[in-house]
């Protein structure tokens, strides 16, 4: 096996975020824009304080602010939808799988029966994109694992299923 051969290999080899025998989920594209939108009204009311100081005073110097401003607005449209797209659960027999991160990758396995209760919530603006998010509660709180950006109907159907199988679980079936 050539050198490229081996490091190919190594890339389709499922490591520890992709299990083999896992049908990801992915999480509703409406996410990205929600968070997109909600970081643009906090980065127009940063660029509004900053500039106003600088069209005020005059100082050169301090339209510096502002422009960071605008550089945190690009890279956070940069890195959001890429963000959301990372997000994913899968169902298996006897847990649920949660995925995120680009660079900080993580998965969370949380057990059916180790969950107490499940939580749909979704805020104002999680409303008026047609998304919920779905929490999970252990008993241990470090524990505790949310899938945010399903559409409703998905987020009833997770919970109905999970708080089944957890009953079931714990019921010892």
């Amino acid at each position: 096996m050539t050198a490229h051969e081996h490091g190919a290999a190594a890339l389709d080899a499922p490591g520890p975020f992709d299990p083999s025998d896992v049908t990801w989920t992915p999480v509703s594209g409406r996410l990205a824009t929600a968070r997109l939108t909600s970081t643009g009204i906090v980065l127009v009311i940063a660029l509004v304080a900053t500039a106003t100081p600088a069209v005020l005073s005059g100082l050169p110097w301090l339209w510096s602010l502002p422009a960071v401003v605008v550089l945190c607005g690009v890279w956070a449209a940069l890195l959001i939808p890429r963000q959301v797209r990372a997000l994913a659960y899968a169902e298996r027999a006897d847990d649920l799988l949660i995925r995120r991160g680009i660079m900080l990758r993580s998965l969370v396995v949380v057990p059916y029966g180790r969950m107490q209760y499940v939580d749909v919530t979704a805020g104002p603006l999680a409303r008026r994109f047609q998304i919920a998010s779905v929490q999970l509660h252990t008993a241990a709180p470090g524990t505790n694992a949310t899938i945010d950006g399903l559409p409703p109907h998905e987020a009833a159907r997770l919970r109905d299923r999970l708080a089944s199988r957890g009953e079931a679980r714990l019921a010892g079936l």
